[in-house]
């Protein structure tokens, strides 16, 4: 099969997980063309980043002309015009993005029928499912998309979570809590859709883990310092966690809006020893950190199923996580780490503390126990293989 694989920008740094699956699917014998509406090139450092950025078919780079061209001269036109009406009316854009993204997916229809295509598959489902619909209303091949959240699920009725659905041939979810999402907004005879699809891992890459270090606990977190994320409650959690154990220590890979807070808090409470910004990481860096840690832990107050979290688990490291969204199917209290709920710095605090009494070969155990629940469930060769089930199940 010939399958066109659309998301709104691409490729970014933080969209390794498509770029894997891409790649799996490619192995499988598939045949990928890749389509976004924008680049982001200025962002990318990785070579791999950089290759598929030079893979990508950006469709605004075919200038307005060309893509209005293609809408107007489509016969199809007239099915397309009343639900970019609908969906201005009904908050999902203004009537003037609703054309834009009739004329985006105008020029992947036409696309679709010179490259030969399929099928297409959309990430997200904002926007770049809604360029799939249009495209196929517009005469384009067959589309399905994936719904990771948590931005989908902020505003499920403007985006029509659910009229989405009903054009596609099917919907994937990363985690049973996606689904179930997806059913709120779903009419009874597209619940068959719904199919959940764990985001995964090249496992080759996440293989020999670094044994424990034998310090005083060490934690990592990785992310984009921003309050969705709960950073800001981390160091809040954390500061006040170290005064009671002055051993603990801390390293964050990331940066964002709140670094200027997080940077007030690490010099008032004097953890400057203890707190250590590393900035912006590519995967060998992240690895590294991971690898000088005892734990992740991920403070999240929205939350799809976070790709780091497989990938510390993969490097055989428990997690302390918040109990949120498709957390707590990957991450088992006890088993797998520590789950706390969102937004309560006091028992982040004190899951850290419990971290840094419990034996390292207890914390080993748990390590090995993250490293098999994730290779279990979260290899990118099953998942790939599961896509491949279900977009060569609409041709048979």
């Amino acid at each position: 099969m010939r399958i066109g694989y659309l998301v709104n920008t691409y490729p970014r740094p933080s969209h390794s997980f498509i770029r894997r699956e891409i790649n799996a699917l490619e192995a499988l014998g598939f045949h990928i063309h890749r389509f976004a509406m924008r680049g982001d090139a200025q962002t990318l450092t990785d070579p791999a980043d950089l290759s598929e950025h030079a893979k990508t078919e950006r469709v605004l780079e075919a200038g307005a002309v060309r893509l209005l061209r293609d809408l107007g001269g489509n016969r199809q036109i007239r099915a397309v015009l009343p639900l970019a009406r609908a969906r201005a009316k009904a908050g999902e854009s203004s009537l003037a993005l609703q054309i834009i993204y009739a004329a985006e997916g105008a020029r992947v229809a036409a696309r679709a029928r010179v490259l030969g295509l399929d099928h297409i598959h959309a990430h997200f489902g904002t926007n770049s499912a809604r360029v799939a619909a249009y495209a196929r209303l517009l005469g384009g091949p067959p589309f399905s998309f994936t719904v990771h959240g948590p931005e989908e699920f902020d505003r499920p009725q403007p985006l029509d979570l659910g009229g989405k659905l009903a054009l596609s041939e099917f919907c994937v979810t990363v985690s049973s809590f996606g689904r179930s999402q997806m059913y709120r907004w779903a009419a009874t005879a597209d619940l068959p859709k719904v199919q959940v699809v764990h985001c995964g891992l090249d496992l080759t890459r996440w293989s020999d883990p670094a044994p424990m270090p034998e310090d005083p606990l060490h934690l990592v977190a990785v992310g984009r310092f921003a309050e969705q994320k709960g950073f800001g409650l981390l160091i809040r959690a954390f500061a006040q966690a170290w005064r009671q154990n002055p051993d603990l220590r801390l390293s964050l890979v990331g940066d964002g809006e709140l670094r200027g807070m997080i940077e007030q808090t690490i010099a008032a409470e004097g953890m400057a020893q203890a707190v250590h910004l590393l900035g912006w990481q590519d995967e060998a860096g992240v690895r590294a950190a991971m690898d000088n840690a005892h734990a992740l832990v991920t403070p999240s107050f929205a939350e799809g199923l976070p790709v780091v979290i497989m990938e510390a688990m993969a490097r055989a490291r428990p997690v302390i996580a918040t109990y949120i969204a498709g957390i707590p199917e990957l991450v088992r209290p006890g088993q797998e780490g520590w789950l706390v709920p969102a937004g309560d710095a006091d028992a982040l605090a004190q899951a850290m503390l419990q971290a840094a009494q419990t034996s390292p070969s207890t914390l080993a155990a748990m390590g090995q126990a993250a490293r098999d629940r994730v290779t279990q469930r979260h290899d990118i060769r099953a998942s790939a293989q599961q896509l491949a089930r279900l977009f060569s199940r609409e041709t048979d």
